[in-house]
């Protein structure tokens, strides 16, 4: 008697899309299939240590560099693999979404990566989930245009080889897509994206010769970059291409994997290609996790920590050191400004910010940095040109000279900035745009000059939770003020004013702002602090 026929992944509770059958052929989804059945338990299971691992962090307030893993960091003798020839040069990368537009004009950039964006780019409404990847096959079959329809501008490719090379970004391992089901149980979000864009393209990119490479968000530990690697061997046995095809560099965005870099890396060897400061999902990720550490942990306004603040100088450096002893690309932080059409004073500021952060990123030894906008691709581009000239990168320079150590990564309590009654507002602000347009569909979002992503909302509601529970007290306007849930209520309240007046009422009543800004106070003001705002966010997007 022969075993029964696994049951098929269904789509539910969605209506189809023009040319969906394309990426949700029978085949892609036996696939994802197979993925989910093979793959989600051990997802389930590190989800839960993650828990775990919170739960230590409140009993002690101090992380360390994990014992049982000394000997891959004591042992000299290993090394990542090779980079592929389209991954050797990564002076500059330019983020965003894959929609149609922006597909053409980050590919058309300049820039020698693009960061197609599944995660905090994008609002995984359907739409967006299944045309991005319609989108990237269409790029890679050269049959891809787009005219806007406000201005009749066309856009369309530019020679293969004057194209960035993309470097694709999944959703993050907490995130289902609740469209696809198998026993009605929902496939990670991370499974869907990497799935359908691996079976549709890895072997067009290989024709192309480049191939399946990723960009791996929000990983927590070493144990979760091993779970990458054993999806990464069966994907590239299944499909049949040969091990190593696949790339991945992985964000160190978390606190927890700061501690963990070394490991990361050797867990992925056969696959890794490097790994990228993440600014704003750090900072977020130190909130988060010492949330109960008391004062000494609470951070000041977010434009107040940049770069060369001595904990993230720290993880910057210790980032760039560790990669270049295994072979790894070191690559820098996002510079998110937009510039402006309107005010040339405002961009020539700017512009002058992004050239200094750029220059000290090629000083550190980093091999590239990210930036949001593709005039700002010419001013990266001459930093590190200046320091690497003809080279693709620099992972000769070792940085034997850094030395960090476990507590230098958690010393906030190093910087002298302290949190504002103006950095309150601009996180209400912040939070509230961004949360409204993201559940519009619209994950990247341009806010007051800056291009904003989820990380940016999640350090937002993050720094406003933090401040009133550790009772800040602000000096605002000759008086002390405390930060309260009423104080932050009554700023929202203000604010969604002043949008309805800005807008006007019939674009207000058009918009999702009521909503947002009811679950900005909902995950900012609870006593139970939400792993991430996207969640309960997700609950509420439509499509």
């Amino acid at each position: 008697m022969s075993a029964p026929a696994p049951s098929p992944l269904a789509i539910v509770a969605t209506e189809p899309l023009p040319r969906q059958d394309e990426v949700l052929s029978e085949a892609a989804l036996t696939f994802l299939a197979e993925l989910h059945r093979r793959f989600t338990p051990r997802r389930d299971e590190l989800l839960a240590r993650r828990v775990e691992r919170r739960a230590e962090i409140a009993r002690t307030s101090s992380l360390d560099f994990r014992p049982e893993t000394a000997a891959v960091r004591a042992d000299d003798s290993w090394r990542v693999a090779p980079a592929p020839a389209a991954l050797n040069d990564r002076r500059v990368e330019i983020t965003g979404p894959t929609d149609r537009k922006m597909t053409i004009n980050a590919l058309n950039s300049g820039a020698r990566i693009w960061l197609a964006d599944f995660e905090d780019a994008s609002a995984p409404t359907w739409e967006n989930v299944v045309t991005g990847q319609l989108n990237l096959i269409d790029a890679y079959e050269r049959r891809i245009d787009f005219t806007d329809p406000s201005s009749g501008k066309s856009y369309a490719l530019k020679p293969a080889g004057e194209l960035a090379t993309a470097v694709m970004r999944p959703r993050g391992w907490h995130l289902d897509e609740r469209h696809l089901r198998l026993d009605d149980v929902a496939v990670p979000g991370a499974l869907v994206d990497f799935g359908l864009y691996f079976f549709h393209n890895a072997k067009r990119l290989i024709d192309l010769g480049k191939g399946p490479y990723f960009y791996l968000p929000k990983t927590e530990s070493y144990l979760e970059a091993r779970l990458w690697n054993e999806i990464f061997v069966f994907a590239q046995d299944y499909i049949g291409v040969p091990q190593g095809t696949v790339r991945a560099t992985v964000l160190i965005e978390t606190i927890t994997a700061a501690y963990e870099m070394e490991e990361i890396l050797y867990e992925l060897r056969d696959h890794a290609s490097g790994l990228n400061a993440g600014r704003w999902d750090y900072l977020f990720s130190i909130v988060k996790n010492f949330r109960d550490g008391g004062a000494k942990f609470v951070l000041p306004d977010r434009n107040a920590v940049t770069m060369t603040a001595p904990f993230m100088r720290a993880y910057t450096e210790l980032l760039v050191r560790t990669c270049h002893k295994r072979g790894a690309h070191a690559i820098g932080g996002m510079a998110a400004f937009i510039p402006s059409r309107r005010d040339a004073e405002v961009n020539k500021v700017a512009f002058e910010k992004v050239k200094a952060d750029k220059d000290r990123e090629a000083g550190d030894g980093f091999d590239g940095s990210w930036v949001a906008h593709p005039d700002l691709v010419p001013i990266a581009m001459a930093s590190f040109d200046a320091v690497l000239g003809a080279k693709p990168n620099q992972k000769e320079r070792l940085r034997e000279d850094v030395s960090v150590a476990a507590g230098d990564l958690i010393a906030v309590d190093s910087l002298d900035a302290k949190p504002t009654y103006d950095g309150l507002v601009n996180a209400v602000q912040v939070g509230i745009r961004y949360i409204e347009s993201w559940l519009r569909g619209s994950g990247a979002v341009a806010i007051f000059n800056l291009m904003e992503d989820a990380a940016t909302a999640e350090i937002s509601r993050s720094q406003i939770w933090q401040w009133i529970n550790a009772g800040v007290e602000f000096d605002h306007e000759g008086r002390t003020v405390r930060a309260t849930p009423e104080l932050a209520r009554e700023i929202a309240a203000a604010d969604l004013a002043a949008i309805r007046a800005e807008v006007g009422d019939e674009a207000f009543a058009a918009g999702r702002w009521q909503q947002a800004h009811d679950l900005l106070l909902t995950v900012s003001l609870d006593e139970d602090y939400a792993d991430f705002l996207t969640l309960p966010a997700y609950e509420q997007l439509r499509g």
